[in-house]
């Protein structure tokens, strides 16, 4: 296995594949035990972990953030993400009768505070915005930001789930640069290859972030006749290439495309995650990654 790193920023590199803590808190695991496959997974060369503040119902980050008392100087060897802007309704919060967006200026320096207390550090990597607000007033999220960087209490910001125009509007406000989009992008889910956003970060020179690469199982366990189509194909081209499990085709096939995207990993099994880091070094030809996207969409390309 041999890690790619990717530059985000002229100060921000991030290992090629992430470790995704969506379900942190179902992975069962004891403090020492969770130590000791984020070591396993800092030996593979994936040094950047993806978290939000709202992951395990306001629980993973805390989880996580436990390892460092047992070994503080762990967090020197990698990248922390985490977003913020979604408010669950959650016992935590009783208050809240809904849920919905907040991208608000006190509302995104709470939330920062309390992932820095969770995570047991002084600073985040990369704060990203969860999903797009339709009442963001995008001065008060910018100057939200320039706080933190301020502070240093954050050094990066980017978004997730933004279309291009979203993402321009939210830039056009802050004075930094914000380094990268997390969408979701597999074979299951070509959204952001048809709706131009993979596109736009091209021509910006944007390296985005790739969520459920696995299509949340749907193509393992298909429920309708899309991922069956698909996994079919990705079996099929397993098989050409001599591959023992198809999750690394899948990975090779979101790695292939030219815009860079950095899968987001969400395992808790080392095989799992060597699995997607081995994907690093399987060629897909043009040909096998066409059919894979001819069997999501349903028919050749035009």
């Amino acid at each position: 296995m041999s890690m790619v790193n990717v530059k985000l920023s002229e100060d921000l590199t991030v290992s090629g594949i992430a470790q995704g803590l969506w379900r942190l808190d179902q992975w069962d695991m004891s403090d020492r035990k969770l130590l000791k496959y984020v070591e396993e997974a800092l030996d593979m060369g994936v040094t950047t972990f993806d978290h939000a503040d709202i992951y395990g119902d306001y629980t993973c980050e805390q989880l996580f953030g436990r390892i460092f008392t047992l070994k503080p100087g762990l967090r020197k060897r990698m990248q922390l993400i985490t977003k913020c802007g979604i408010k669950l309704l959650s016992p935590k919060y009783p208050q809240r009768k809904l849920k919905h967006y907040d991208t608000g200026y006190d509302h995104i320096i709470s939330s920062v505070e309390q992932s820095l207390k969770n995570l047991q550090t002084d600073y985040i990597d990369l704060l990203l915005v969860h999903r797009p607000d339709p009442l963001m007033d995008p001065a008060s999220t910018a100057k939200a930001f320039e706080r933190l960087f301020r502070d240093g209490k954050v050094l990066h910001f980017g978004v997730s789930n933004f279309t291009p125009l979203q993402y321009q509007m939210l830039s056009s406000y802050y004075s930094g640069d914000l380094v990268t989009n997390q969408i979701e992008v597999s074979p299951y889910q070509l959204e952001h290859l048809e709706n131009g956003n993979l596109d736009f970060l091209m021509k910006e020179r944007i390296r985005p972030m790739g969520w459920s690469p696995l299509a949340g199982g749907n193509l393992y366990q298909p429920a309708d006749a899309r991922g069956l189509r698909v996994k079919q194909k990705l079996e099929e081209v397993a098989g050409q290439l001599g591959v023992d499990d198809m999750d690394k085709v899948i990975y090779a096939w979101v790695l292939r495309h030219p815009a860079g995207i950095i899968p987001v990993v969400g395992t808790g099994k080392t095989g799992r995650l060597a699995r997607a880091v081995d994907a690093l070094k399987i060629p897909l030809t043009r040909e096998q990654w066409f059919g894979i996207y001819a069997a999501s969409l349903g028919h050749d390309v035009p």
